[in-house]
């Protein structure tokens, strides 16, 4: 198991339903005893049962509290709206705010005027890839208009981080790009 050495986690943010964010066997992999789950209505619709009385359904534009941890829920969804993958409203990006830092997890977007208008955020992490999310242009040009201090691209697989890396660089060398190997197997 993936998770063996791992500690339980306090928290889970699930930010839509696909199979690739809300994974039933990964859950099950993990010590969820003590865990609180914030979800949007639509993955709260398809949690399974064994996690409902542990889930609490946050909408964007919604702030809740979890020990010292301020969890806002922030719009994620696809360009145009008409036909969307991910339409709007119907997941969850997320901003925490902890320690007087903000963390940015984006997640399947696009670069929607929300995420572009972000203010102040010290880490944020990126999804980049076609044709559910942003392809290494889109996300850099984003990153680029709300500058996080630092930037974690995710959810890349096909994508090409390192031209990523090279955008953001060209466009604003203070905002830190650091690449990560999310796909180990």
């Amino acid at each position: 198991n993936l998770y063996d050495e791992k500690p339980a986690p306090d928290v889970i943010l699930i930010t839509h339903p696909h199979g690739d964010h809300l994974s039933p066997e990964a859950l099950a992999s993990l010590n969820t005893t003590n865990t609180s789950f914030y979800v949007p209505q639509a993955v709260a619709d398809e949690m399974p049962e064994e996690y409902l009385a542990q889930t609490t359904v946050i909408s964007n534009g919604e702030s809740m509290e979890y020990e010292g941890i301020t969890i806002n829920a922030v719009p994620m969804y696809n360009l145009p709206e008409e036909g969307a993958r991910h339409a709007k409203g119907w997941g969850n990006g997320y901003v925490l705010s902890m320690g007087g830092k903000d963390v940015y997890v984006s997640g399947d977007t696009e670069g929607i005027p929300e995420m572009r208008n972000l203010e102040g955020i010290d880490v944020a992490f990126v999804c980049m890839n076609l044709p559910y999310t942003m392809d290494i242009n889109q996300a850099s040009d984003a990153v680029l208009d709300f500058e996080p201090t630092i930037v974690y691209p995710y959810h890349h697989r096909g994508q090409d981080i390192e031209e990523f890396k090279k955008l953001v660089d060209a466009g604003n060398k203070d905002i830190e790009v650091r690449l990560k190997n999310w796909y180990p197997r």
